[in-house]
């Protein structure tokens, strides 16, 4: 798929340059409604952009690329992230050049902090797909998120811990704001409870080595080890040097963020992830008839794509807040009432229940705790146990 000219939702493709040669600029400007969607699509971090892809495909697959009479126009960056100022350049591109109406996607904190204020000075509504760094919503008055905030599944996981006699415990997350922001809020709550963080280790965001940091862990025998790293190679990672260095056969138990078990990656995780507990807002065997429906739309549109994962549903969820905004505004745009709309958004997601909350424009959700387990031949993050309409405990 050529991203620059076109995105196929397996309906409908939607064209990124001129509808017709018949149809002058003013008229296509009109007739549009365009959401500039940045996010890496290559470079190490490309799983996120396809993730994010993918759930606005399957979402525009299932309701159209028409809202309110107007054509939807899907124009995606490539930021080969992170790269914040790559990101930002491609903002200004999209705000001054392509006129956009909506600034969309954001797989990486850096990216959405840099974008932040281009949103506010623009006024264009800013709709974060994954970045879950608690302050970012902060950074602009335009900015609402569909996706979670780390110290939202953190703080749920110390919980769950103390109340299960995890007292000793070592975190090791990711050194940039999700996994400072996760090492805060789960030690806090884990303090309350009664239990104690022993030892904070902080892994570089980019190609960690993690073996001197496991032998570590096994050394300081804990009960646990708390773990933020980014969905992807790294938690594949992890839990192999988990298996092969011991800590399992020594009784140190896996307690995550439920990044560590991607749905996109589980499967070629497989058995050794078996019995890690996560808590998280999505799971692909969550039980709903719009999961049912996503999961299918997903399929269809992504064909090889694999599970969709947290990513996919944010950016699902997002596109399903931006065709509302469009219905109540009668398909025209702007900014400070796009945002109006924003702060009352509910939807029934393939994740459950969801809500902005408007004092701060993140997502108020049910947070749920989860056991990866077997069924049938393959691995699924098995839902047990939830923390229904979860704020962001980071405000």
């Amino acid at each position: 798929m050529n991203r620059k000219n076109f995105v196929k939702t397996g309906l409908t493709t939607i064209a990124l340059a001129a509808l017709t040669l018949t149809i002058g600029p003013n008229a296509y400007a009109q007739d549009t409604i365009k959401i500039g969607v940045i996010a890496a699509f290559s470079g190490p971090f490309a799983d996120y952009g396809k993730q994010i892809e993918g759930g606005i495909k399957a979402y525009m697959a299932q309701h159209g690329a028409i809202v309110a009479g107007k054509k939807i126009e899907i124009i995606v960056k490539d930021t080969t992230g992170p790269a914040p100022e790559i990101a930002k350049r491609l903002a200004q591109e999209l705000v001054v050049r392509d006129k956009v109406d909506f600034l969309a996607g954001f797989g990486l904190t850096p990216e959405a902090l840099a974008v932040a204020p281009i949103a506010q000075q623009a006024k264009k509504p800013m709709i974060i797909m994954n970045a879950a760094t608690s302050s970012i919503t902060t950074k602009s008055d335009y900015i609402a998120r569909f996706s979670m905030t780390l110290p939202q599944v953190s703080a749920p996981m110390a919980t769950w811990a103390a109340k299960n006699n995890i007292r000793k415990v070592v975190t090791l997350v990711a050194d940039y704001g999700p996994g400072i922001d996760a090492e805060a809020a789960f030690k806090a709550e884990l303090v309350k409870g009664g239990g104690t963080v022993t030892e904070a280790i902080r892994v570089p965001l980019r190609n960690p080595e993690f073996a001197p940091y496991i032998q570590r862990i096994k050394d300081a025998k804990p009960d646990a080890v708390f773990i933020f790293v980014p969905a992807g190679e790294q938690s594949i990672a992890f839990m192999k040097g988990y298996r092969e260095r011991g800590l399992a056969a020594a009784g140190i138990k896996v307690i995550a963020t439920g990044d560590l078990t991607d749905d996109h990656v589980l499967p070629a995780m497989g058995d050794a992830t078996l019995g890690v507990i996560t808590t998280f807002h999505y799971s692909a065997a969550h039980k709903s008839a719009e999961n049912a429906a996503f999961l299918k739309s997903f399929a269809a549109t992504n064909p090889g794509g694999g599970r969709p994962n947290f990513m996919a549903v944010a950016a699902y969820d997002g596109m399903a807040a931006i065709y509302e905004v469009a219905r109540k505004l009668n398909g025209k745009i702007d900014g400070d009432q796009a945002m109006a709309v924003l702060k009352t958004i509910k939807l029934a997601s393939p994740r459950g229940p969801i809500a902005i909350d408007p004092a701060t424009r993140d997502i108020v959700q049910t947070v749920y705790v989860r056991k990866v387990e077997k069924v049938g031949n393959e691995v699924y993050n098995i839902e047990f146990d939830q923390f229904p309409n979860m704020k962001d405990p980071g405000k």
